[in-house]
């Protein structure tokens, strides 16, 4: 990892095994010790309430709010250990791309053209970073998340199997519109990458010779600002949605629930342990959908920097932009 010289390889999983093999190992012995903790807290809360209204006695209910505190500590500290260590394994993998891309700038003998000098600022800068911050959780985070969701829709399921798959209906619509909005966010996120290199090269363009073509370049930055404004709403629109799949989870617990409790065939505690279970699977299930997010537009700019340092190696220019490749005379 200390020798930037070696070519890319040609995903962002390659990349990922070769920068961090052997952590994502670590990773993952701390990820699954999380997930398998996630449903006791549930099922400690049902013991509680039912034990309150069964019994009414004191001290089984202290010891289980102490077994539940504990729990939490517990599953607390090791998420704290597993950030951290996330943190420092993409903080790694940052530093090995600046290192890759300076190394590959360095080499050119040629000096570049004033579009291929925006973009070498702008990978060093900025680019190398969501794809570095990625290796940590590349792994980890959808294993995380999805054992979250199948530990405590799994502990559900065995509670009451009816009202499980009733409250899984309720909110599997998201699996048919997240994906589409998705898309429809990765499409303008490429598009938004290629205008911004070109409005940085065509900055250094600009002061190296004097000439500014004011009107396109501010044609180009209205540009952006549209396609930001777009995601901005086809985002805000999808958490809405995903809001509202959710509630509609909570409802459905809660109505099917509470006429279980009158026909006496469950326990209140069946209902609350219910109600804590979706709002601990909204976060899980929120968290795997910003990762999708995430690994999508990493793929994409992983693969604009594996052209881009491929372009400078060949010719000492940057990759081909909105306006074509530019290469030196």
């Amino acid at each position: 990892m200390n020798d930037p010289t070696p070519a890319l390889p040609p995903t962002i999983l390659g990349y990922v095994r070769r920068v961090s093999g052997r952590h994502q190992f670590a990773l993952l012995w701390l990820t699954v010790t999380v997930f398998l903790l996630s449903a006791v807290p549930l099922e400690i809360q049902r013991r509680v309430i039912n034990e309150a209204i069964r019994n009414g006695s004191v001290n089984p209910i202290l010891w289980l709010a102490l077994a539940y505190f504990g729990v939490a500590l517990l599953e607390g500290c090791i998420k704290l250990l597993l950030n951290v260590y996330r943190a420092w394994v993409s903080e790694i993998a940052v530093l090995d791309l600046r290192r890759r891309v300076s190394a590959s700038i360095a080499q050119v003998q040629q000096p570049g053209t004033a579009d291929a000098q925006g973009t070498e600022i702008s990978m060093i800068l900025s680019e190398v970073e969501p794809i570095g911050g990625f290796v940590g959780i590349s792994i980890s985070e959808p294993l995380l998340q999805a054992g979250i969701l199948v530990s405590v829709f799994g502990y559900l399921l065995f509670l009451q199997p009816l009202m499980a798959l009733l409250c899984a209906a309720a909110i599997s619509p998201q699996m048919v519109f997240v994906p589409m909005m998705q898309r429809a966010i990765n499409r303008r996120a490429a598009e938004r990458i290629e205008t911004l290199r070109t409005v940085g090269g065509n900055v250094v363009g600009a002061q190296a010779s004097g000439q500014q073509a004011v009107a396109a370049q501010d044609g180009r930055i209205s540009h952006v600002f549209e396609l930001d404004m777009g995601m901005f709403k086809i985002k805000f629109a999808m958490n809405f949605l995903m809001n509202l799949m959710h509630h509609l989870g909570v409802a459905t617990a809660l109505g099917v629930g509470g006429y279980y409790v009158v026909q006496g065939r469950i326990e209140v505690g069946t209902v609350v342990a219910f109600i804590s279970g979706l709002g601990k699977v909204i976060d899980p299930w929120g968290d795997l959908v910003n990762w999708f997010r995430e690994m999508t537009a990493v793929k994409m700019r992983y693969q604009l920097l594996i052209d881009a340092v491929d372009w400078i190696n060949r010719d000492g220019a940057g990759p081909p932009g909105a306006a074509g490749p530019v290469r030196p005379a």
